[in-house]
């Protein structure tokens, strides 16, 4: 019995990270909704600052923080796939709260700088073993349940 070609782990892990930070690329998703903007950039890319910092859901968390924890979050995952060390603490991760205008647009743009850098890692990485494949996997259902959270502070009450 063979193991799965790294290219196929590759394709797999990179469009399902896409999936989570860009929204659904055609008729059918892994576990997205197929309606366009359901991806993390999609969901936060309209939200004003003011949005982003409102309180909500279990631990009184603001859209703001999800989204700086998501960021070092993404970027631990970066650092274990190309072997540096990193930190399982996370707790510094949340010291976003409340955002302004300014720190608002730069925060999603850091998330989509680690998100860039996290694909490309992902499809340099050459060998996928289960520490690798538990880092890419790891990072991916970690932006699916922050992406399910946001989104839950936007529902309609």
């Amino acid at each position: 019995m063979t193991g799965t070609p790294p290219a196929v782990t590759v394709s797999l892990l990179t469009r399902m990270l896409r999936e989570a930070f860009e929204g659904p690329p055609g008729p059918w998703t892994y576990f997205t909704d197929t309606s366009s903007g359901t991806g993390v950039f999609g969901t936060i890319g309209g939200l004003s600052a003011a949005v982003a910092s409102r309180t909500g859901g279990p631990g009184g968390t603001t859209i703001a923080g999800h989204v700086h924890h998501l960021s070092s979050s993404v970027a631990l995952s970066t650092k274990g796939l190309r072997g540096e060390p990193t930190s399982r603490d996370r707790s510094r991760s949340w010291t976003v709260s409340v955002v302004d205008d300014a720190a608002w647009a730069a925060l999603r743009t850091r998330l989509r700088e680690e998100y860039d850098r996290l694909v490309v890692a992902v499809e340099m990485h050459a060998r996928w073993d289960e520490d690798a494949l538990g880092v890419a996997i790891g990072a991916l259902a970690h932006t699916a349940y922050h992406l399910g959270a946001i989104r839950q502070r936007l529902a309609p009450a």
